[in-house]
């Protein structure tokens, strides 16, 4: 059998061990909501970057293809300013249709600012898609940064971080209250 010194050291050494884990994860976790975040940061600024370069939004941007070479095959936004039609989590494809959300990848692309090919929607830290597009979010009409599937407790925690905290109001909201379930979280662009 074991001594009880004995005993004591085996429990010890666990419970050291399931507080690295924890803590390990605490980790993890954390640095998921910072890449969310910056990868926030990231993309309105690579927004703006086309914006300041062509002086319109990518996707709604009506002379993509007049500049020839890699653009030629582009299709051209109405340059309203709004970057339409919906927030679409799986573009995919050549670019073949109107759907300025989805055009937008492509513009960002072959102006060198975002890195891949074609129109395919970037992912986030939590495996969800993100997509950009003007709507209304929660009573406010604006070009949003949208993040699919992001768990509410983050969803939470990133709002309250860096905004009010608040679903439905501020400059970050979500899709619903942050009950621990999966919600859409929309950045104003």
């Amino acid at each position: 059998g074991f001594t009880l010194v004995e005993l004591a050291i085996v429990l010890v050494i666990i419970g050291i061990i399931m507080g690295a884990v924890l803590r390990g994860q605490q980790m993890i976790e954390g640095a998921k909501l910072k890449r969310l975040y910056n990868q926030q940061r990231e993309i309105a600024a690579a927004f703006y970057t086309y914006y300041d370069k062509y002086g319109k939004f990518p996707g709604d941007d009506n002379t993509v293809a007049t500049r020839g070479g890699v653009w030629a095959t582009s299709v051209n936004g109405d340059s309203d300013g709004l970057i339409e039609v919906t927030f679409a989590y799986s573009c995919s494809g050549a670019e073949a249709t109107g759907a300025e959300s989805c055009n937008a990848w492509s513009h960002l692309r072959l102006a060198n600012i975002i890195s891949g090919s074609g129109r395919t929607n970037p992912s986030h830290a939590h495996g969800g898609a993100v997509s950009a597009a003007y709507g209304t979010v929660n009573t406010v009409p604006a070009n949003w940064i949208a993040f699919q599937n992001v768990p509410g407790d983050a969803a939470l925690s990133i709002d309250t971080q860096y905004d009010d905290g608040v679903y439905n109001t501020g400059t970050i909201q979500g899709s619903a209250v942050y009950t621990g379930a999966v919600t859409d979280l929309y950045s104003k662009l």
